[in-house]
């Protein structure tokens, strides 16, 4: 019996979880270490940003490992 094979990193939904979540930490780093403007703004719209796209980004990461693609050892004949 032949062992599955898998699309692996090249999988988009890899990539898209991986820079989503990318993206998300920094927005949460900034919100954390960023004081604020002159004019004390409130910097919680970096938070909810940042909490989203971690959760979609760890939300894709999870789709990706838990259905992976399967890729056919033989292309196919239908031609």
């Amino acid at each position: 019996m032949s062992e599955r094979k898998t699309a692996g990193f090249f999988d988009i939904r890899n990539v898209i979880g991986a820079l989503l979540g990318l993206y998300g930490v920094i927005l949460l780093l900034t919100a954390a270490f960023h004081s604020g403007g002159p004019k004390g703004t409130d910097n919680s719209d970096n938070w909810w940003g940042g909490a989203a796209l971690l959760l979609t980004g760890v939300i894709f990461l999870a789709w990706a490992k838990l259905r992976p693609i399967v890729v056919a050892d033989q292309p196919s004949q239908d031609s």
